[in-house]
């Protein structure tokens, strides 16, 4: 499969080696190769740059926003929440119509500082921004509820835990849910929550999500949904 990962931070790379590892073709878009490839982040207690990530993961290939996802079938947005309307504006219409995007963004706000607001919220959600805005794209919420190296290996952790997908197009959801069991997730593991609304709730998991890491100073955990 074609895939585009939007984004070239640390959840894009995370995402890429993986989706390269199950044998997708992978472009990852940003706004300037150029600087991209310089660009540094830290991978642990270490700093990598973009261009020492992309010499152990030669097989993707960097395209400009603008160009990003003509040729692909399915679109990850690996970018922050904040700036994801403007990315997409950057990637167009054109090249998003028809697209299944999957969604792994939260609009968390860090304008005021820690710990960062939501920014939509309670009555409406990035995800749902992403679909008005692009009537003609398949938004799917998913992953956005748990670590960059849990979405893409849910083995990481024993015993039952789950993952979210919220969308208004069904053929969009089992497409997701595909590549979801691609990455690990069992059936039973993967609770569809129904329409593109119900990402309100799973970004709203944020506040908690952060708290949680903070408390147990650890991002290796995720949410277990336990019905009687």
């Amino acid at each position: 499969m074609k895939i585009t990962v939007l984004g070239t931070g640390m959840v894009g790379r995370v995402m890429a080696a993986k989706l390269i590892s199950l044998g997708h073709q992978v472009e990852m878009a940003t706004r300037n190769i150029e600087h991209t490839l310089g660009s540094e982040q830290k991978n642990g207690m270490t700093k990598q740059t973009f261009g020492e990530w992309h010499k152990a993961n030669s097989t993707v290939s960097l395209v400009t926003f603008n160009e990003a996802g003509k040729n692909s079938d399915v679109l990850f947005n690996c970018t922050s929440g904040m700036a994801s309307l403007q990315v997409f504006a950057l990637v167009g219409k054109d090249n998003l119509r028809g697209k299944v995007i999957l969604d792994l963004a939260n609009p968390l706000d860090f304008s005021n500082g820690m710990p960062p607001s939501l920014n939509p919220v309670n009555t409406d959600s990035l995800g749902e921004q992403l679909q008005r805005t692009y009537p003609d794209s398949f938004i799917v919420k998913t992953l956005n509820t748990m670590n960059m190296n849990v979405m893409v290996n849910p083995g990481l952790l024993t015993g039952e835990h789950h993952v979210f997908v919220s969308g208004n197009d069904e053929s969009a959801k089992q497409k997701v849910k595909l590549l979801l069991a691609e990455f690990g997730w069992k059936p039973n593991q993967i609770l569809d929550l129904g329409d593109i609304t119900t990402a309100r709730g799973t970004e709203m998991l944020l506040p908690i999500w952060l708290r949680l890491w903070g408390t147990l100073g650890t991002a290796t955990f995720n949410f277990h949904i336990q019905q009687s």
